[in-house]
């Protein structure tokens, strides 16, 4: 016989799903299902969720506790740094191998840092920044017109000033 089903605990699942879309119930159900919720409702409340990340993957958490799942949306430093190029949102299935040469500001660079902080390995705040800009050169954008890389090394010698939170 199974264990007894403990109203209070809290299970987390994450996902990959694409930003307002329905994802296939099927590949939710073995996620979802001995969790005693609902794959199609569980698909509907991640296409809600994800609607300002419309065409872009991202990963979801789902924070189920007493058979209710809540999600949020925990974005990749690829997907910060896309929507802050302001593309216009692309269909998966006709548009494919999409080249991202548009430019962000350091602003922009900045902000995905600040939302990338507490998951980032790095000690301090100019290292979130260089994973983020590394992100950004292999998207393949500029920063403020400058080449990513060149940015990196100039956070390196000193000439571009980060912010130290």
């Amino acid at each position: 016989m199974p264990p007894k089903f403990d109203p209070n605990e809290v299970k987390f699942v994450y996902l990959r799903a694409v930003g307002g879309e329905v994802g296939a119930t099927s590949s939710l159900a073995p996620k979802v299902g001995p969790l005693g919720l609902s794959p199609k409702k569980i698909g509907d409340d991640i296409a809600k969720a994800t609607g300002d990340w419309k065409g872009l993957k991202v990963t979801v958490q789902l924070r189920i506790q007493n058979r209710q799942a809540q999600v949020s949306v925990v974005p990749s430093a690829a997907a910060l740094i896309i929507k802050a190029l302001k593309e216009p949102p692309r269909d998966r299935k006709k548009v494919k191998n999409i080249k991202h040469n548009g430019d962000v500001t350091m602003d922009d660079i900045i902000n995905a840092a600040r939302v990338m902080r507490p998951r980032s390995m790095a000690r301090e705040f100019s290292g979130v920044m260089k994973e983020i800009l590394g992100t950004a050169q292999s998207v393949g954008c500029t920063v403020d017109g400058m080449a990513p890389h060149d940015v990196i090394d100039g956070i390196n010698d000193g000439s571009v000033d980060c912010p130290s939170e």
